[in-house]
């Protein structure tokens, strides 16, 4: 029987698509890339049209070399690689390294692709082959060569400016100038003050509310209007004996439709919100869940292609999803007619569907026993949203009240009340202040003419606020707004910027740190153009001309080459390292006299002597570029040499110091630590400690360290354990399980229960009228 053999990327894709083919298919994985520009100079021929000369990859010889001996067994070579540019750059890749002729006779080749792994979507793929896109395969290239060219060229640069492992990338600087020069507003923000004043009213009946200022005779109060506690006294005054009457109310019906089904990076967002996941892990969480996994009725892919900019979802996809809506609710909640979406996204290719389950009937209820909790939690945000997509609108009724206090006074008091939830009933998006919904409050009910008791006058005082530095999220929607790189790769620059330690991520917030903001600002103030927004996301629409077949590769790249690489040897010669990494001060050093610098180390800034070789003092920076506070004595004198100890301050908090430095350099924590009088099980000599790491966290460790590196996390107890004898067992307190007694070894579950978990309070009692079917159940459940 002939053999026709499938090359995916990944083996789990494989594994399901081999599955669903049956007899006379052969499903074999690649494992990604298998061919790569090499990381070295020369990779691209610049004289020679651009010519990139790739290399297979390491880790791919030896699949290349099991291909090769399946292929020459086949009769059909059928490359079934992602359905985006890359995925058809690398089923070009895998003919190239196969050495085999795309127009050969034996094997037979064909390029099949498929938005979902489903047994419909791939038989409909095999039944329409067709051949290779070169145009999208020119725009891959073009993407990795000029990627390669300004990484490999721009790079060298960085070393020699600032210092040796920097690293500068197409897309990878602009993102990380977005995350600087938000730093740079922040540190140039000047708070400004500003008052609201709200009064607390009530009605006749006792039916409290709040409205706030809105109108002085007649004009309508700015945001500054009230600019200082002087003003907003002399108003609280004016307003002391005044009489509060409504004087207008308007009731409006307002409706709101629901977000669009998930694209990559609506997702990437969304899943950073709701579920604290990283770019990078939604990715690859997204990546199982499509390849396929094992359920009840076998292995399916259970959500379509994963990397898309479409919001569109298949006939298929809104039939099913107005079925689940009419059994989960009514038809009240399902549409008459689906839903369609139009994409708002700068350079959105939509060649496919949105982000969507592969069966909108597979509940996340039903998959629950199937999944690991991140798959769980990352489908069932798909599942909803995919849902809600398709379901009836809300209707609020909103209320705006106009009350007059005096006659140069108005406030004004809004109110919502959700007449019908539509597709909020099940799912509401998020938003990067973290609310998702802001719902004002209920208004009792009022009538025009109807006059008020005024219960209490309040004036706050505000500051604005900086702007928010930027989450995964924000960045994510920015960069796609801009129209820079693509959403596939958001997570790997991310993760670079985080990697090459540009920035770090501190509670899901990206901070610049000194080096990054240095490589900014070399970059922009020197290669303006190439970190440019609008010139990156151009770049972006070229590159897509290409994939339409609208461009030629080797032209664009010319013209990007020519003009950047002539800059790159011009600034070579005009900017000097100690122009870069260099800052003037009005400081003067207190050894030699001389002026004091700002320079960049591998620790970050940091104050020193202008007079180095010869005078070698420095001091040290905080995080803010300010100088670091004056040390303080301490009681505690060096049990080195007996000089006083000084407090001083560091990259992770306070310590210890010898004042004798530079001659004794002895530090020790500030908090030192305590002595369990417990001995080590680990060694048997040393002594367990109580100590805190550099973050702050409280951990049980050997006094010996670094020879003894035995530590645990919970408090340890000198009592052995009674099931395997080691020496000590500790003490773990958790809400869920209370506080137990367990044998901290790995390979040992001893547990005992010493404080059983608090149980929850009761609820709170029902109706009478309730209560007796209550108490049936309960009675009925017991027996």
């Amino acid at each position: 029987m002939a053999q026709s053999l499938v090359i995916v990327e990944s083996p789990a894709k494989a594994k399901t698509i081999e599955k669903f083919l049956g007899k006379g298919y052969k499903v074999l994985a690649s494992y990604g890339h298998v061919r790569a520009l090499p990381s070295k100079q020369g990779s691209v021929d610049t004289a020679n049209n651009f010519k990139p000369n790739y290399q297979i990859l390491a880790d791919s010889e030896k699949h290349i070399s099991l291909l090769k001996k399946e292929v020459a067994k086949s009769d059909a070579l059928i490359l079934a690689t992602d359905l985006d540019r890359e995925g058809e750059a690398i089923a070009w890749h895998l003919l190239e390294a196969l050495g085999i002729d795309e127009q050969a006779k034996k094997p037979a080749v064909k390029r099949v692709t498929f938005n979902e792994i489903t047994q419909t979507a791939i038989d409909e793929a095999m039944a329409h082959p067709r051949s290779i896109a070169r145009d999208m395969v020119d725009a891959q290239q073009a993407r990795s060569v000029l990627d390669y060219l300004v990484g490999f060229n721009l790079s060298p640069f960085l070393w020699k400016k600032i210092r040796y492992g920097l690293s500068a990338g197409r897309v990878q600087s602009v993102a990380l100038r977005l995350v600087c020069e938000r730093e740079d507003e922040i540190d140039a923000f000047k708070p400004r003050e500003y008052w609201s004043i709200e009064a607390l009213l009530a009605t006749l009946n006792k039916n409290q509310f709040t409205a706030k200022l809105n109108t002085c005779d007649g004009k309508n109060l700015t945001k500054f209007a009230i600019s200082n506690q002087q003003q907003a006294d002399d108003i609280l005054a004016e307003l002391e004996n005044v009489q509060y009457q409504v004087t207008s109310l308007e009731k409006k019906a307002r409706k709101r439709n629901p977000a669009p089904p998930f694209t990559t990076s609506t997702l990437q967002q969304e899943a950073s919100r709701k579920l604290g996941f990283s770019a990078r892990k939604t990715m690859s969480v997204a990546q199982k869940l499509y390849e396929g996994i094992q359920v009840e009725d076998g292995t399916h892919g259970l959500i379509t292609y994963m990397r898309t900019d479409s919001v569109a979802l298949s006939t298929m996809a809104t039939s099913e999803a107005r079925e689940v809506i009419c059994q989960l609710y009514d038809e009240s909640y399902a549409l008459d007619k689906p839903r369609i979406f139009k994409n708002k996204s700068k350079n959105a290719q939509e060649a496919h569907e949105a982000v969507r389950p592969t069966s909108v009937a597979r509940t996340p209820a039903q998959l629950k026993n199937y999944l690991s909790s991140d798959q769980q939690r990352l489908y069932e945000l798909i599942w909803k949203r995919t849902v809600a997509s398709q379901m009836a609108q809300a209707i609020f009724d909103a209320t705006r009240v106009d009350i007059s206090a005096g006659e140069r006074y108005t406030f004004r008091a809004t109110g919502q009340t959700i007449r019908f939830p539509g597709f909020m009933a099940l799912y509401i998006e998020g938003t990067d202040n973290g609310d998702d919904e802001n719902q004002e409050g209920l208004l009792p009910p009022l009538d025009k003419g109807d006059k008020l008791n005024n219960e209490q006058v309040i004036p706050e005082q505000h500051f604005t606020q900086p702007p928010p530095r930027f989450t995964e999220a924000s960045l994510v929607k920015t960069l796609e707004e801009y129209g820079i790189g693509r959403p596939s790769t958001y997570a790997s620059i991310m993760n670079t910027l985080v990697t090459r330690k540009y920035v770090r991520l501190e509670k899901r917030t990206f901070f610049p740190e000194d080096t990054g903001r240095v490589v900014t600002k070399l970059l922009t103030e020197h290669f303006s153009q190439y970190v440019d927004y609008d010139f990156t996301a151009g770049l972006e629409e070229e590159l897509d001309a290409i994939s339409r077949g609208e461009l030629a590769w080797i032209p664009l790249i010319k013209k990007f080459w020519d003009p950047f690489i002539a800059l790159l040897h011009r600034k070579d010669q005009e900017v000097s390292k100690e122009d870069v990494t260099t800052e003037k001060t009005d400081k003067i050093c207190p050894e030699c006299g001389k002026e004091l610098v700002i320079k960049l180390g591998r620790a970050g800034r940091f104050l020193a002597c202008s007079g180095f070789p010869d005078c070698r003092h420095t001091e040290p920076l905080n995080s803010d570029g300010k100088e670091v506070e004056e040390p303080v004595v301490s009681d505690e004198k060096c049990d080195k040499c007996g000089s006083p100890m000084l407090i001083k301050t560091g990259r992770y908090g306070k310590f210890l110091a010898c004042s004798g430095y530079p001659k004794c350099k002895n530090i020790q924590p500030l908090e030192k630590p305590k002595s369990l009088g417990i001995t080590c099980p680990e060694c048997g000599e040393g002594e367990m400690m109580e100590k805190k790491s550099r973050y702050g966290k409280i951990f049980y460790s050997c006094n010996r360290y670094p020879k003894c590196k035995y530590a645990l996390w919970n408090p340890p107890k000198e009592e052995p354990c009674p099931k395997c004898n080691w020496p000590l067992t500790e003490i773990k307190t958790t809400k869920r399980w209370g506080t137990v007694q367990r044998c901290p070894q790995e390979n040992c579950d001893w547990e005992k229960v010493l404080i059983p978990p608090v149980k929850k309070a009761p609820a709170p009692k029902k109706p009478a009228a309730k209560k007796k079917a209550a108490v049936k159940k309960t009675a009925k459940k017991t027996t």
